[in-house]
């Protein structure tokens, strides 16, 4: 079962990214602040649920959290700053977003800067532990999900409804086949192609 804090009596807000491997897209980030009786059963790590519990969990988080935000980074940004920075840069708009600003930040992974000189905490699979980082890692994959089956009507050659933008058999044969769109990121492609793993 998840834990529904690290601090009780602070306004946590956890915070965790989508698409950070991926080929093409954006960077997703979502941070979401809970009452401290937040309770759903089927709550957990995003990748370990279908993709519809995540689309109930979703509206579920929508009307019973405190606060919530989604932010992105597009791909141009990506290439420009590299994308753990592009992965800080959507966590800080998310949590920028947020009303009111929480007291203390639970980050999913290793790696986090610091926000507004708020305290915060890196926790490895955070989205597995603690419900407010597994609620953003919902919010940030459904969001991204859903932005990349837009995306998949316009370049419907790269399988984009499936596979995401991460780099499968699928992905990296249309690639070949059909080249890259101005949604890959190509500096990612490029270094798969240079390790031969297209």
């Amino acid at each position: 079962m998840l834990k529904p804090y690290l601090h009780a009596g602070l306004r946590e807000a956890g915070c965790d990214e989508a698409g950070r491997g991926c080929l093409a897209g954006p960077v997703v980030a979502a941070a979401v602040i809970l009452p401290p009786d937040f309770f759903h059963p089927q709550l957990n790590d995003s990748k370990k649920l279908s993709a519809r519990v995540r689309e109930e969990l979703k509206e579920y988080i929508l009307k019973h959290a405190l606060a919530w935000s989604v932010a992105s980074v597009d791909v141009k940004e990506i290439e420009r700053i590299n994308i753990l920075r592009a992965s800080m840069k959507a966590m800080h708009k998310a949590l920028e977003q947020l009303s009111p600003l929480p007291e203390f930040i639970l980050v999913d992974g290793n790696r986090f800067t610091p926000f507004k000189k708020i305290p915060h905490c890196c926790i490895v699979k955070g989205d597995a532990t603690y419900m407010s980082v597994a609620a953003a890692g919902i919010l940030a994959k459904t969001w991204r999900d859903e932005y990349m089956q837009k995306l998949h009507i316009q370049f419907p050659r790269y399988g984009w409804n499936e596979n995401k933008g991460y780099a499968t058999e699928q992905h990296r044969q249309a690639i070949l086949q059909n080249g890259l769109t101005p949604h890959h990121r190509k500096s990612f492609c490029t270094g798969l192609m240079q390790m031969k793993l297209f």
